[in-house]
């Protein structure tokens, strides 16, 4: 999740919103494939509703669509880098092809939004974090994680011993299928224990600092160690 808030864009007209409430309610009911083609148009009509009602709408996979850059370029195999620099010996960048040939990771759990919403039992794959921060040799001045994405304006934060978590991915797969661009793909962090903040959607970049940098929301008043029913003033169960 990277926003709390809407894309600009015209106002969705009354019929489309009507539309819209439909298919949430269908969503509940309905087959995975319909619920992948609701989760689609959901995705669309919200890159152009100021309102955010479609944000707080159901759709069929359970999450809403967050952006806080008014439009994010797509990547993929040809034009896609993950950098990984800082205070590293061995600074990199990875392809999505190299990413996808190292040893991956598939886990299980519940996904919880910092605004409410929870999605039960969501398959995320990926490369654990920890694996790229070992290849890449972090220096003894290293203290923190600083990342950031291709939509140029959204950033996150963990310390050292929270990157190094065996539930913290680099994931290139959810719900069992590639990530997609509206999921922040074609990849994206996953922090399993953290609220869905943490888990930046477009990750192009994972620095080593000597330093906790606050992300933009963290900036905004969330809280830097987001431990799900532990921080941001909520009790949920957690996720991990």
């Amino acid at each position: 999740m990277n926003s709390e808030q809407p894309e600009e864009g015209r106002p969705i007209g009354r019929r489309v919103l009507l539309g819209t409430i439909g298919l949430g309610a269908l969503g509940v009911v309905t087959a995975p494939t319909l619920q992948r083609g609701m989760e689609a148009f959901l995705g669309t009509v919200s890159g152009k509703d100021p309102t955010g009602l479609t944000g707080l709408l159901p759709n069929g996979g359970g999450f809403r669509y967050y952006s806080v850059a008014a439009s994010v370029p797509h990547k993929g195999p040809v034009n896609y880098r993950l950098t990984i620099d800082g205070l590293v010996d061995h600074p990199r960048s990875y392809t999505l092809a190299d990413l996808r040939a190292l040893p991956q990771t598939r886990m299980v759990k519940d996904v919880q939004c910092v605004t409410g919403w929870r999605v039960p039992g969501t398959p995320f794959e990926g490369v654990r974090l920890s694996d790229l921060l070992d290849a890449a040799g972090v220096r003894g001045s290293g203290k923190a994680i600083r990342f950031t994405c291709f939509d140029g304006v959204y950033s996150e934060s963990l310390t050292l011993e929270q990157a190094r978590r065996a539930d913290v991915l680099v994931a290139l797969r959810m719900q069992d299928k590639d990530i997609g661009h509206d999921h922040g793909g074609p990849v994206r962090l996953y922090v399993a224990p953290m609220y869905f903040y943490k888990s930046a959607k477009w990750l192009s970049g994972i620095t080593v600092t000597d330093h906790v940098q606050p992300g933009y929301w963290e900036k905004l008043g969330y809280d830097v160690d987001a431990w799900v029913g532990r921080s941001n003033g909520r009790t949920d169960e957690p996720t991990s």
